[in-house]
């Protein structure tokens, strides 16, 4: 089976195989046991559709660099992720953003150059094989299933998402209202060794207040402002994550108080 060229595979993918009647006719695609292809990733992509949604569970932060991307953060450091329990499900009552949703396929170019997308999936999952049980990929007449063409239109709906967060993105580079972003948080029990938490992006709320009113009117009226509001209220949760990385006793050394300057 021939993969599609892969230079660098998504989070969560470690290979990517092209779907087809030919070689998958027969195959089923049965669901996660548990989540733990996600246990170990603290920030999961995000798209401006579901800035609502996920603000209400997680801080929403950008990237760093050049080409800044929204991001849920679902814990503070590397390799930490505090909405998966011991049983390797995901806790209940909080959003699940679609990039986890979507896994394990994804829509991906077979051939360089070519704009054309084709469905593709992560072998590596364990859910999409040779099952005796499961969600059939195709039907007797080698069609796509029903069940497949959920998928297709899901990855396809997740790509137009996609499309509209980078120009979201590239609307605020415009106006210039992204700041580095620096959170420093303080234990009771040790109040000279604060956790510093940088390397991210956020919107800078003294610059949107002083952007002129017409631009102000204009973000309104396309909804980016109640983008840029929800990305704001989520970083409030920045504590709430904290204490909950506290309270699974996941949290590293505290960053060493500065020395005294005489």
């Amino acid at each position: 089976m021939a993969s599609a060229p892969q230079p660098q595979l998504p989070l969560f993918y470690k290979d990517l195989l092209p779907l087809n009647s030919k070689e998958h006719k027969d195959w089923k695609v049965k669901p996660f046991d548990d989540a733990s292809f996600l246990a170990e990733s603290h920030a999961i992509p995000l798209t401006v559709d579901e800035f609502v949604d996920a603000q209400r569970s997680y801080p929403i932060v950008f990237t760093a660099g050049e080409n800044p991307l929204p991001i849920a953060l679902m814990g503070l450091n590397e390799g930490v992720n505090t909405f998966i329990g011991e049983d390797g499900k995901m806790m209940a009552d909080n959003y699940v953003p679609a990039y986890v949703r979507r896994y394990p396929f994804m829509l991906a170019k077979l051939q360089e150059g070519s704009e054309e997308l084709s469905l593709c999936f992560d072998p590596s999952s364990g859910v999409v094989g040779d099952h005796k049980e499961g969600n059939e990929l195709f039907d007797d007449k080698g069609e796509s299933s029903e069940y497949t063409k959920s998928v297709l239109d899901f990855c396809s709906k997740f790509e137009e998402s996609g499309q509209r967060t980078r120009a979201f993105l590239e609307e605020l580079k415009k106006l210039d209202i992204l700041m580095d972003g620096e959170i420093a948080i303080t234990r009771n029990d040790m109040p000279d060794n604060p956790f510093v938490y940088r390397g991210f992006r956020m919107v800078d709320e003294k610059k949107l207040r002083e952007l002129p009113a017409d631009t102000l009117e204009a973000l309104n009226k396309n909804g980016m402002i109640l983008l840029i509001h929800a990305h704001l209220f989520s970083l409030n949760l920045m504590r709430t994550l904290f204490e909950r990385q506290t309270a699974q006793g996941k949290m590293p050394e505290p960053t060493p108080a500065p020395a005294a300057v005489n």
